[in-house]
């Protein structure tokens, strides 16, 4: 393996993955769920923005995530209250949530839209054996480069 595929592998595996990630509310689409996928390592939903799209009504359209509390209960939370002629989109930071995450659309016809990101992080426990294999596979080449 050259040692420029081998940075680059070592980059992508020690880097988060963020992928851009939306998703629209209406009266025909009331919720959106974002599930857990089942690869053994953590993801987040980074929500940024919420936004009334341009052919809403000038009515109040409520926004609520449904995520599971540290109790273990699902209550719906509003996050956003957003009226076309007075705040028509917010910019959020630091909303970090967990799959599996419920976005309702409480009151409203919308469209509303969210956006953010789905962020997967390598686990520690799976990237420390990761790096002890690494450093025994580049101890083997020095032994080799050493015998030769």
């Amino acid at each position: 393996m050259s040692s420029s595929s081998r940075f680059s592998r070592l980059l992508s595996e020690e880097r988060p993955v963020a992928a851009l990630w939306g998703c629209q509310l209406t009266t025909g689409t009331r919720s959106c769920v974002v599930k857990e996928d089942n690869d053994f390592l953590e993801h987040l939903v980074l929500l940024r923005t919420i936004c009334l799209g341009a052919d809403a009504r000038d009515e109040l359209h409520v926004v609520a995530v449904d995520s599971k509390n540290t109790y273990g209960d699902h209550k719906p939370v509003p996050i956003a209250a957003l009226r076309s002629s007075v705040l028509p989109m917010i910019s959020l930071k630091g909303l970090e949530l967990v799959p599996p995450v419920t976005f309702v659309l409480e009151c409203g016809a919308g469209p509303v839209y969210l956006s953010g990101q789905h962020v997967t992080l390598e686990d520690d426990a799976v990237s420390e054996p990761h790096k002890e294999e690494l450093s025994e596979e580049e101890a083997g080449d020095e032994d080799d480069g050493g015998a030769a």
